[in-house]
């Protein structure tokens, strides 16, 4: 096992509305990356997915609410830490966030130089422009993007560009961590294969020690990400290497949602796509039971009262699922599900 970069332990943020009600909306996460290893996390909307990386980054504002666990960024504890110790010491250094529709996140008022200006100056008040500039123009031609960029307004860059862009600026400070949300979404197919392997030479020139990496797109974690998490209602349902993910699912979640999209890999061809019946629970009122029974197929009666807890299994007990059944009756139903469609 390698040095782990980041580890969160039992996390549990939380929504508060303006009724005074709460809304878990990451209740009990754990997981852990790796130096050199990018970690994939996946799940429709509203899983919870976003909620957890701006959690990671422990800067919250309302109506976002840290309650309890640990971030452990290279050996040390953010957890609570002061917003603005967090701010100047943590973010962008230590762990650095590329948010949801990164394109829109540049000021259009603001020359990108400042962007990086107002980075730099967070953690070294004392850093000269002269520094800054020359610092900013070597690592923009290491990823492809001119000097001349530095200098231009968001409203002069393609699409492409602005999200290379905001890559750019979010890594500049050489953070050990990199939570990427979605960052290739709303892009044409050549844009996100720039973005990608952008996102891959940062990590093989230790620009970024890890990534987490999060998508909709399961085919994509696949060719990007080393291991892949599903995340449902607030909770992570399984874990394991990409190719254990995509090819052999074990929960009924990860399941379906394998079987409900179309991915172009040798030995998923041919199969018949399937839908996953139902909505999400409310998490303003969570089941007592499992939070996935109302939808799966083989729920049993005592799913809808029991909440499972996570379950090791594998070679090396290095996967994980969360339900009452195991792996091996898992297996079973499918096995005789296949058995019986092609019957």
């Amino acid at each position: 096992m390698g040095k782990v970069m980041l580890e969160v332990k039992n996390l549990k943020t939380k929504y508060i509305t303006r009724f005074g009600e709460d809304v878990y909306s990451v209740d009990g996460v754990s997981l852990k990356i790796e130096e050199g290893k990018s970690l994939g996390i996946a799940g429709e909307s509203g899983c919870g997915k976003s909620t957890l990386a701006l959690s990671m980054m422990g800067y919250y504002f309302a109506p976002l609410h840290y309650t309890s666990g640990d971030i452990i960024i290279d050996g040390k504890n953010i957890s609570g830490m002061d917003p603005d110790k967090v701010r100047t010491t943590i973010l962008g250094s230590e762990i650095a966030y590329i948010p949801q529709a990164a394109m829109n996140a540049l000021n259009p008022t603001m020359k990108i130089i400042r962007f990086i200006e107002d980075v730099i100056h967070a953690h070294n008040p004392k850093a000269s422009k002269k520094e800054i500039r020359e610092l900013a123009e070597e690592r923009f031609a290491e990823l492809g993007l001119g000097k001349e960029v530095l200098d231009r307004h968001a409203v002069e860059l393609s699409g492409g560009m602005k999200q290379r862009t905001v890559i750019a600026v979010s890594t500049i400070l050489s953070p050990k961590v990199l939570i990427a949300d979605e960052p290739s979404s709303a892009l044409d197919v050549t844009s996100q294969k720039m973005v990608i392997r952008m996102m891959r030479e940062l990590m093989e020139k230790g620009y970024i020690k890890s990534m987490m990496f999060i998508t909709h797109e399961l085919p994509l974690l696949y060719n990007v990400t080393d291991d892949i998490a599903v995340m449902y209602a607030g909770q992570l349902v399984e874990y394991g290497t990409a190719k254990e993910m995509v090819f052999d699912p074990i929960h009924p979640y990860s399941h379906g949602l394998m079987g409900s999209i179309l991915v172009p890999e040798e030995g998923t061809r041919g199969m018949n796509l399937t839908a996953i019946p139902g909505t999400p629970p409310n998490l303003k009122r969570p089941p007592q039971g499992c939070r996935f029974a109302e939808r799966c197929k083989y729920a049993k009666p005592e799913c809808f009262y029991t909440a499972p807890a996570e379950r090791m299994f594998g070679e090396n007990g290095t996967r994980m699922h969360r339900c009452l059944m195991s792996e091996d009756q898992l297996r079973d139903i499918y096995s005789k599900e296949n058995g019986g469609a092609q019957a």
